[in-house]
């Protein structure tokens, strides 16, 4: 595991317990799953590259395209499925005809980092459940 694979990994775990809260990315006040990539990228990096539009909670089922991957495009690497490593940025789809609205952190090769709604940031199985709605995988950049 390369030493930012770690420090990602690190970095995610000191958000666990963090509670639930749309749109928020502060470590141990509240963080959506976005929230917490973004908090993520700004302890590694000193400050994100830009900020999201306001976003309802459904704004997956409200017509937006791929607003999340494209999004990722931008400030991160993407990856094929299958060469996923402990660190990288895990987004999925909740059905196949809806756009990627979820997102993690791949934890260990089993276990992922997520914050989802009704819960605090919490490490999870990457179960088969998982697996099969995931639909890009990113890599952040090396550290200059």
């Amino acid at each position: 595991m390369t030493e930012l694979a770690s420090n990602i990994i690190l970095t995610a775990r000191a958000w666990l317990g963090t509670p639930y809260r749309h749109q928020a990315s502060l470590r141990s006040v509240g963080c959506d799953c976005l929230g917490l990539i973004r908090g993520i990228y700004r302890e590694l990096y000193g400050e994100e590259p830009e900020m999201p539009p306001p976003y309802s909670p459904n704004w997956a089922e409200e017509g937006s395209g791929e607003s999340l991957a494209h999004a990722a495009h931008r400030h991160l690497c993407q990856i094929a499925l299958g060469a996923r490593v402990p660190g990288d940025v895990l987004l999925f789809r909740w059905r196949q005809d809806l756009p990627a609205r979820h997102a993690a952190i791949l934890a260990s090769e089993a276990s992922m980092i997520h914050a989802q709604s009704g819960a605090s940031v919490c490490e999870v199985p990457l179960s088969d459940w998982w697996t099969r709605r995931l639909a890009f995988v990113f890599r952040f950049p090396e550290i200059r």
